[in-house]
């Protein structure tokens, strides 16, 4: 996993010599256009988007904490959760910092190299999300469908061997993906029109002679992660509403845990298609920017709030912590 970056700055240092084919060069800086540069709007963005990332690191990082420290919370489902919450830090910091930084930039540029690793580290973790999603989803199947077989299902071995998968097929995939993009020509065109660099925005300013076959490469690299865990997730809830459907009341609890993972794979995956199997268009640009946002900002925000008021045992984790805090204070 740690070779994947070393192995795309080389491609990066490799690519403006091979993307010298007459008047087809790469930029070697590219202007983002994002919101409104307004001064006001600005300021009142800035506010929203360093909200968001403080509550979205924070919220995290209290997941995190709780799941390293309550005994009661080392199971599977909270070793995902787990994950979740550090994939969602990283996920969130490729994007917000660089636009907090360009708030009150004039220009809003970012270079060749920085925008290539950017579209790398949004793809991988995002690709590695997805299929932790799956992931989890197949947890809850296990657990709901077959609960007396789940302790040698869901063993820690292969709880382990599935969050590596999910590393490690969002490196891989998004490095190919990262690497194909690099090699695109843009015929001097650098103004991408979005908040930050992403595979269908950089195509749509590439030159390319060849873009319908390097859009149809990108994307079947991208839909065989996305849509494969999505139809894995889909497939995994199909027979747990079959299961609590079939057994009634006894299962209806269970799959209350279950409802605030559904929610967080509807935002997810449903923004997420939309922006990048719909065709694109100057009169869906402000509708773009916002779906973007719902599944690259707004979703790793939501995950800890989800995951805490839905779930009983976050909760009882939260109030033990504070319980045991509030007595080392007075015990001082």
């Amino acid at each position: 996993l740690s070779t994947c970056p070393y192995l795309l700055l080389f491609s990066l240092q490799m690519s403006p010599k091979s993307l010298q084919r007459g008047n087809l060069s790469s930029p070697t800086m590219f202007l983002l256009l994002g919101f409104s540069s307004a001064y006001r709007a600005q300021v009142t963005l800035c506010l929203c988007f360093l909200l968001i990332y403080l509550v979205t690191v924070l919220g995290n990082l209290l997941i995190l904490t709780l799941v390293w420290l309550d005994a009661h919370l080392h199971s599977p489902m909270y070793f995902f959760l787990g994950h979740l919450a550090f994939l969602d830090i990283c996920y969130s910091s490729v994007t917000l910092p660089k636009i907090l930084g360009d708030s009150f930039s004039p220009q809003k540029t970012i270079s060749f190299v920085g925008c290539i690793t950017q579209t790398y580290f949004f793809l991988c973790f995002g690709s590695s999300e997805c299929m932790l999603l799956a992931a989890m989803a197949y947890d809850r199947y296990l657990a709901i469908c077959h609960p007396l077989h789940y302790p040698a299902f869901m063993s820690r071995k292969m709880c382990h061997c599935l969050v590596a998968v999910s590393w490690l097929s969002g490196c891989f995939s998004s490095l190919i993906q990262a690497f194909l993009t690099a090699r695109l020509p843009f015929c001097g065109s650098n103004t991408i029109n979005h908040l930050f660099c992403e595979i269908p925005f950089l195509l749509k300013a590439s030159c390319s002679p060849n873009a319908p076959l390097n859009k149809a490469t990108l994307y079947a690299f991208a839909g065989t992660v996305a849509m494969g865990s999505f139809l894995l997730t889909l497939v995994s809830y199909i027979h747990i509403i079959g299961a609590v459907l079939q057994k009634g009341a006894g299962t209806q609890k269970a799959f209350a845990t279950c409802t605030s993972h559904l929610i967080v794979v509807s935002l997810f995956f449903g923004a997420g298609a939309f922006v990048y199997l719909m065709p694109h268009s100057s009169s869906s640009k402000e509708m773009d920017e916002v779906l973007t946002l719902l599944y690259a900002i707004v979703t790793p925000m939501l995950n800890p709030i989800i995951y805490s008021l839905r779930n009983s045992e976050v909760k009882g984790a939260i109030r033990k912590a504070l319980h045991r805090g509030v007595l080392q204070m007075s015990t001082k």
